[in-house]
C-alpha cells in the first residue's frame, strides 16, 4: 500500500510516517521544510515539498496514492480564527478534493478530542457528545474539517476520523514543554483541588490506531473514534511526575479556579493590546483545562479497530523526558 502522510514534519505525523515505513509501507510525505522530514527520507520516504493550501499541489501529492493519513493542521489555544480556518478547514477541503480527483481509496483524518471541551468536567465522553457551540477556534475548525471528511463518503471515499487526547512521547512540543517553562519561572500553580482526572495518549498507541484505521474494513469505516490510553489519571500527578523526572521542583502552590480564570482573562486582554498579540502565558481555557475532569470512552475504538493501548502513560512520559533532556533547548 502506498500512503501519503500530511504533516510529517510535525510530532504525530512524523512519528506515524516513521512507523509506517517500519511496517513496510511505501510512504510519501509532504511539508514546507525539507529539514523537518530528513529523518524520514533517510528511511526511504518520498518527500514532495509545498504548501497544502495550494489545491493543485495537493492533487499532485495524491497521484498513485492508495490512502492518505491527514495529520497536518493548525494547533494551539491562541491565534486568529482565519489561521485556524485556513490550516484546518481549507487544507482538509483540498485533501478531500484531491482524494476524490485522484481516486484515492481511503482517508484517515486526525481530528482532536478538543472539540468536546466546553469548559466543564466530563467523564467517559462518547463520540456523539459533540457540543453545539465551540469555545475556541481550534475546536470549531476541527469540527468543520471532520464534516468535510465525512461528507466525502457519498462520493465513494472511505473515511475514518480519530480524536486523540493529549498525545505525548518523544517529540511532543505542545503539552509538557510549556508546563516545564512555566514551572521554571515559578508561574505554575495547581488550579482547584488538584484531583481532576484526565486522559493522555501515548504517541505510539496513536500510531497503532492510525495503522488499524488504514487496514480496517466493513462497519469500522465512516466513523469517528476517541483515542486515549484508556486509564484516566489525576492531571497534577502526571505533571509532577514529569517535574521529578526533569529534576524540577514539584508544583505545590494552589490557586482557586476563580482567580486562575480572572488572571487568564487579564493576560489575554493584555496580549491582545500588545503589538503582535503574543500568546499569553495564562488563559481562561488553560484554567479550565487545568481544573476539569476530561476523559474519553474508547470502547468504540476497542470494538471496531481492535484498539488496545499497550504503551502506558508512564512509559510515554519517560520517553518524552529522555528525549527532552537530549535536546538543545532554550527551556533547559
Amino acid at each position: 500500500m502506498k500512503i501519503l502522510v500530511t504533516g510529517a514534519s510535525g510530532f504525530i505525523g512524523g512519528r506515524f510516517a516513521r512507523f509506517a515505513l517500519e511496517q513496510g509501507f511505501d510512504v510519501r510525505v509532504s511539508g514546507r521544510r525539507a529539514e523537518g522530514v530528513e529523518h524520514l527520507v533517510r528511511r526511504g520516504a518520498e518527500f514532495i515539498p509545498g504548501d497544502l493550501t495550494d489545491g493543485l499541489l495537493v492533487r499532485d501529492l495524491c497521484v498513485d496514492i492508495d490512502a492518505v493519513v491527514h495529520c497536518a493542521g493548525h494547533r494551539g489555544t491562541w491565534g486568529r480564527y482565519q489561521d485556524f480556518q485556513r490550516d484546518n478547514v481549507l487544507v482538509t477541503e483540498n485533501v478531500v478534493e484531491a482524494c476524490l480527483k485522484q481516486r484515492v481509496r481511503r482517508l484517515v483524518h486526525l481530528s482532536s478530542a478538543a472539540l468536546y471541551f466546553d469548559g466543564r468536567s466530563h467523564v467517559g465522553l462518547t463520540e456523539e457528545q459533540v457540543p453545539r457551540r465551540f469555545r475556541h477556534p481550534y475546536a470549531a475548525t476541527k469540527n468543520l474539517a471532520e464534516q468535510k471528511v465525512f461528507g466525502a463518503q457519498e462520493f465513494g471515499l472511505e473515511v475514518i476520523a480519530l480524536r486523540p487526547r493529549c498525545v505525548t512521547g518523544a517529540g511532543d512540543m505542545s503539552v509538557f514543554p510549556r508546563l516545564l517553562k512555566m514551572q521554571r519561572k515559578g508561574r505554575l500553580a495547581i488550579v482547584g483541588n488538584g484531583l481532576n482526572k484526565v486522559d493522555f495518549t501515548s504517541v505510539q498507541n496513536l500510531s497503532d490506531a492510525l495503522l488499524s484505521s488504514l487496514l480496517a474494513s466493513g462497519s469500522a469505516l465512516g466513523k469517528a473514534y476517541n483515542i486515549s490510553n484508556g486509564a484516566p489519571i489525576p492531571l497534577w500527578d502526571v505533571i509532577n511526575y514529569v517535574m521529578r523526572q526533569m529534576n524540577i521542583a514539584q508544583v505545590t502552590r494552589h490557586r482557586s479556579y476563580g482567580l486562575a480564570y480572572s488572571m487568564g482573562a487579564l493576560s489575554e486582554l493584555a496580549c491582545k493590546l500588545w503589538p503582535g498579540q503574543p500568546e499569553p502565558s495564562q488563559s481562561r481555557l488553560g484554567a479550565q483545562f487545568m481544573s476539569r475532569d476530561f476523559t474519553l470512552d474508547i470502547s468504540r475504538a476497542r470494538h471496531y479497530l481492535d484498539y488496545d493501548p499497550k504503551v502506558t502513560l508512564w512509559a510515554a512520559l519517560d520517553e518524552f523526558c529522555g528525549w527532552w533532556k537530549a535536546q538543545q533547548s532554550p527551556y533547559r
